[in-house]
């Protein structure tokens, strides 16, 4: 009798290799990591583009050269294979640059946001025992040197500040590392392979601050192979990838199926409608990648100035409900299929649409349920396994596209994963007789805004904070092109008054990241409690959907 696989629990940064082999030996997984195949495109086709922006283009051999010299001037440091740098860059080339060397080097990235507040960035670096950080000189609205200060402030100090080039614009401009001209000449370096930990990135906690996901390449690549058959993908792909790359589906669309593909990738240093839908235009974009609210509002920038979509043949959205009318409009625009995932940072993927399903199936379910990963549904309650008694159920899977677990986090791992080495989603589904799965509730308390799910407790605790607030609670107010906003209700201290732009610059002034910031205040006098005295939080959702549901 064949030995059961080994399963993922949590506790390992590679994967075990009875696993690996398994993956492997059903063409799941591949020996070749993503730098070699850079690399090895830098020799084959060293001035074909692999990334274009607006006003630059960044080749090959630029992709091969800059990540090179970012792994010597890390590896000068004399930090151990395993060391964690956090990286908070903007989208462009640089920040795959920065990945891509810090695999060669040995070193695990910790993906951070480019939106993130000083509060997230500093708990992931504490949190990971990051030694450095990855920037550029100039973030957002204050120097590299400021961020430094003000993550020391709260209790995040680190060794070494590395602020990275455009790249974009000039390949050969130097690296700083502390405010001085880095080393970059080539030196020995200690490469990952495909099954080990490369990468860390946050995902929203049901309480509290982000957890840290841990990352293989090869989780990627498979993604990669299930994306590239549900959209026929042929060998004359143009990317564009609106997802920042720190999260999990900006990887596949920018990181990884670009590179296996040695297609371009159409990218914007922040999502901008009119911009991508020029860029689509212009360079004759084949595979959009986009959370649902991205595609939105590019189809009302569409209908102010139409631009040529006839090169589209597929848009992958997810991370959220895919909203039907404005999907299937989508596809009338464009005559691109409109295809989904289904899954989460952790799982990676328990379903998928194909261009081959119906637009019924494609747009009103999360599609079939990818038997490789052993898909399976388990009672809420009792976290039985209900798998062919009901239909209706958590889901649970395990397979090549799930990460390796938290980082360092018994606690949270514990909750992740059954007894029986199940990953555990968040939702409720149900999973009808063509295993065509439908998502019809939540176990967590999430908004999901724009494709990013925010912890309502956690916002919660911090605009409790707020001296005029007596209590509170967050819900999601329904949106037509977020999907979903961040509403509090807030019962007030007696003798005080609060506005939404005053709750606004308190949460700013704690560090908190945008996407947390409410964009609705509703003061009551008194929040409804159920029969065992909790928040009513039922009856706030129902509130919010009518007064804020109306189309705008």
């Amino acid at each position: 009798m064949t030995a059961p696989l080994p399963r993922l629990d949590g506790l390992t940064t590679t994967a075990p290799p009875e696993l690996v082999a398994h993956f492997r030996a059903q063409g799941w997984w591949d020996a070749e990591t993503l730098a070699e195949r850079i690399d090895a495109l830098a020799r084959m086709r060293p001035d074909d583009a692999a990334f274009i922006m607006a006003d630059s283009r960044f080749s090959w051999a630029d992709y091969a050269r800059t990540s090179d010299r970012i792994a010597w001037a890390l590896t000068g440091l004399g930090f151990a294979r395993g060391d964690r740098v956090a990286v908070v860059l903007p989208d462009g080339p640089t920040v795959h640059a920065a990945f891509v060397g810090l695999e060669k080097a040995g070193l695990v990235i910790v993906g951070i946001g480019a939106r993130a507040g000083d509060a997230e960035i500093a708990h992931l670096i504490r949190r990971t025992g990051a030694r450095a950080l990855i920037t550029q000189t100039q973030q957002r609205d204050r120097t590299a040197a400021d961020m430094r200060a003000a993550l020391a402030e709260r209790e995040a100090p680190f060794e070494h500040l590395v602020e990275l080039p455009d790249f974009a614009h000039d390949i050969e401009a130097p690296i700083l590392i502390d405010s001085a001209a880095a080393a970059t000449e080539p030196r020995p370096t200690t490469p990952f392979g495909p099954d080990e930990l490369f990468m860390i990135n946050s995902t929203s906690g049901t309480t509290g601050l982000p957890k840290c996901v841990m990352h293989t390449q090869n989780r990627w690549v498979y993604f990669h192979k299930l994306a590239a058959d549900a959209g026929r993908f042929g060998d004359d792909e143009i990317f564009m990838g609106a997802v920042p790359a720190p999260f999990g589906f900006g990887l596949w669309t920018a990181h990884f199926s670009p590179v296996i593909l040695a297609a371009p990738t159409v990218l914007l240093p922040k999502f901008d409608a009119g911009a991508a839908l020029d860029l689509i235009e212009r360079e004759k974009v084949t595979v959009l990648c986009c959370v649902s609210t991205q595609f939105i509002m590019m189809l009302n920038e569409q209908a102010e100035r139409p631009r040529n979509f006839s090169s589209l043949r597929s848009m992958f959205t997810g991370g959220e409900a895919v909203p039907y009318e404005r999907a299937a409009e989508f596809e009338r625009v464009t005559g691109a299929a409109v295809l989904q995932f289904y899954g989460s940072n952790e799982t990676g993927a328990m379903s998928c649409t194909t261009a081959a399903d119906s637009r019924e199936h494609r747009l009103r379910t999360a599609g079939r349920i990818i038997p490789d990963m052993e898909v399976r549904l388990f009672d809420v309650d009792t976290g039985a396994d209900v798998t062919g008694e009901r239909t209706t159920g958590q889901p649970g899977c395990r397979g090549p596209a799930t990460c390796l677990g938290y980082w360092d986090d018994a606690g949270a791992n514990a909750k992740l994963f059954t007894k029986d080495g199940y990953m555990l989603m968040g939702d409720i589904v149900n999973i009808d007789a063509g295993n065509y799965l439908s998502v019809i509730g939540r176990t967590s308390d999430f908004i999901i805004r724009g494709g990013k799910n925010i912890s309502a407790p956690a916002v919660e605790e911090e605009v409790a904070r707020h001296p005029a607030v007596a209590l509170c609670a967050a819900v999601p107010a329904p949106d037509p092109v977020f999907g979903e906003r961040v509403c509090i209700y807030a019962e007030l201290r007696p003798g005080q008054s609060l506005e939404l732009a005053e709750l606004t610059s308190h949460l700013k002034t704690r560090g908190i990241s945008r996407e947390w910031y409410p964009e609705h205040l509703v003061v009551v006098d008194a929040l409804p409690r159920s029969s065992g005295g909790k928040v009513a939080k039922g009856d706030l959702r129902e509130d919010a959907k009518q007064r804020f549901g109306v189309a705008r």
